[in-house]
């Protein structure tokens, strides 16, 4: 087990054994929430829903060769935060909780299905709830929740 290979991966430290340096110190700004809604189309948006599509790519599988669950969570955020937008809300505030339940794999180049609610959307808080669904029998693959504080904006 090495420690320090680990440590200079996610730090960006020259690697002495390879020379290269850390890829994940080289990302872009927000180049999380690009990486994972690569490929997302918008099948339909009405006030307090939102409902997308798309098919698993090769960059979003794990070890196992299925859809990884930080990618999951990921669009639980991204597709749960855009739903609060269709409330009228003027932001989308930020991250209190998130949960999500994994309930089954979806593999490379399967359609799955995202529906995003918005649950309330009140003055301070908002919380929204978002289910990935495999688009050719409804299999439910994750269901997640997510909370977010809405923090008054400066009316200066």
């Amino acid at each position: 087990m090495n420690l320090e290979l680990a440590k200079q991966y996610l730090e960006g430290v020259k690697n002495d054994e390879d020379g290269r340096e850390s890829k994940v110190a080289n990302l872009p700004q927000r180049f999380i929430e690009r990486f994972v809604a690569k490929g997302i189309k918008v099948d339909l948006v009405e006030t307090g829903r939102i409902v997308c599509s798309m098919k698993v790519q090769p960059h979003l599988l794990n070890a196992g060769n299925f859809l990884h669950g930080g990618a999951t969570a990921t669009l639980v955020d991204v597709i749960g935060s855009a739903v609060i937008y269709t409330t009228g809300a003027s932001h989308s505030g930020v991250s209190v909780e998130i949960n999500v339940s994994y309930l089954d794999s979806a593999f490379l180049d399967e359609e799955i299905e995202i529906e995003s609610k918005a649950l309330r959307v009140g003055k301070a808080v908002a919380v929204v709830s978002v289910e990935l669904r495999k688009k050719k029998n409804g299999k439910l693959i994750a269901q997640g929740r997510h909370t977010k504080y809405l923090a008054p904006r400066s009316k200066l």
